[in-house]
């Protein structure tokens, strides 16, 4: 399975973030996480990667995240209430894996996330759908925008 160093788009990085519990990258509008092999993520190790996405991207920028699965990892799943009750600019939400093991919280994480997620088994098309959900939204958020002004 591909890292997110090991394809050509990492070329587009504006920050990397590496915590105890594993990687995160950010991209503009984009955020790829990385974590560590036998992780049992909670929301404590989620703030610190919320905080650093309000760092890079401010607090009401809409965020598209990818859950890169390269390694086997548990989530707490009573903690996914409060992650996306904190961080309402998350608004596209994907997950890469190639095993049914990388998709196993999947269900639970569907329950609490008011979108769709998007499965995918290569992290290359992940970051395709991303960044054109993204500008999609973008471009009809500015519409939105546009009909709203006085002329």
């Amino acid at each position: 399975m591909k890292r997110v160093k090991d394809i050509p788009f990492f070329k587009n990085i504006k920050e990397i973030r590496e915590y105890q519990f594993g990687t995160f990258y950010f991209f503009d509008g984009l955020v790829i996480s990385e974590i560590n092999e036998g992780i049992t993520f909670g929301w404590d190790m989620a703030q610190k990667a919320i905080n650093a996405a309000r760092e890079v991207f401010g607090e009401d920028m809409p965020i598209a995240y990818i859950s890169n699965r390269v390694n086997a990892y548990h989530v707490v799943p009573t903690d996914w209430s409060k992650f996306y009750k904190n961080r309402n600019q998350l608004v596209f939400y994907s997950v890469v894996g190639n095993t049914k093991g990388s998709f196993a919280s999947l269900v639970m994480e569907r329950m609490f996330f008011k979108n769709s997620i998007k499965k995918f088994t290569d992290l290359e098309k992940a970051i395709e759908w991303s960044l054109k959900k993204s500008e999609m939204h973008h471009k009809k958020t500015a519409a939105k925008r546009n009909n709203y002004l006085p002329t």
